[in-house]
């Protein structure tokens, strides 16, 4: 397996694309590095719903799946292959989801930071397939929602990745691309707290 990656490696510096990119890489201007404190927080207010709407997406998602969903709904048909089933239909909405900015990204971020926000209704809508009208604890339902869930989730955060690094000077980017990442990962912590909570 090394030795494939230095093949390839040794193959990837010979293709013309990257001869042209390397010899023309002379007469690029380079870009000024922003001081070490080009403040993290200073990046972050200016991109502030953005990473609120990171936050929650990850938020609603990791408290609901999971374990909510491999725990808290039963089907009588597919039985154990339940939660597998809908494990699932999750990663391919969320596959589907991210695969659909290809074809659509929104212009503006207020749209996006309301769809996002938007997600919280996720939340009485799973409750009530437990405890709401019986043709909710049905399969459709069930597999419905988490398939939404899924594309959503992935839809959602890969057009915040696109967008949040244009709202800023050039060499702001990746301060806002750490900044998108480390509100992602508070999502994900304070989501999981979350779906704990579900069993109780």
């Amino acid at each position: 397996m090394v030795l494939l990656c230095i093949i390839c490696t040794n193959v990837l510096h010979k293709l013309p694309v990257i001869r042209f990119y390397r010899s023309n890489r002379k007469h690029i201007d380079p870009i000024q590095p922003m001081s070490t404190q080009s403040n993290f927080w200073q990046v972050v207010k200016k991109i502030r719903y953005l990473v609120i709407a990171v936050f929650a997406i990850y938020l609603v998602s990791l408290s609901i799946f999971p374990g909510y969903l491999s725990e808290n709904v039963a089907s009588t048909y597919f039985k154990d292959w339940y939660p597998i089933l809908l494990i699932t239909t999750f990663n391919v909405g969320d596959f589907v989801g991210k695969c659909l900015t290809a074809v659509y990204v929104p212009r503006g971020s207020k749209l996006v930071v309301w769809w996002c926000m938007s997600r919280l209704l996720f939340y009485p809508l799973f409750v009530g397939c437990v405890y709401g009208p019986k043709w909710m604890h049905s399969e459709g339902p069930v597999m419905s929602l988490t398939m939404m869930l899924g594309v959503s989730n992935g839809y959602l955060t890969s057009v915040l990745m696109i967008l949040a690094p244009k709202l800023v000077p050039v060499e702001e980017s990746e301060v806002v691309g750490i900044a998108m990442q480390t509100f992602l990962v508070v999502g994900l912590v304070v989501g999981s707290a979350l779906g704990w909570l579900w069993n109780l």
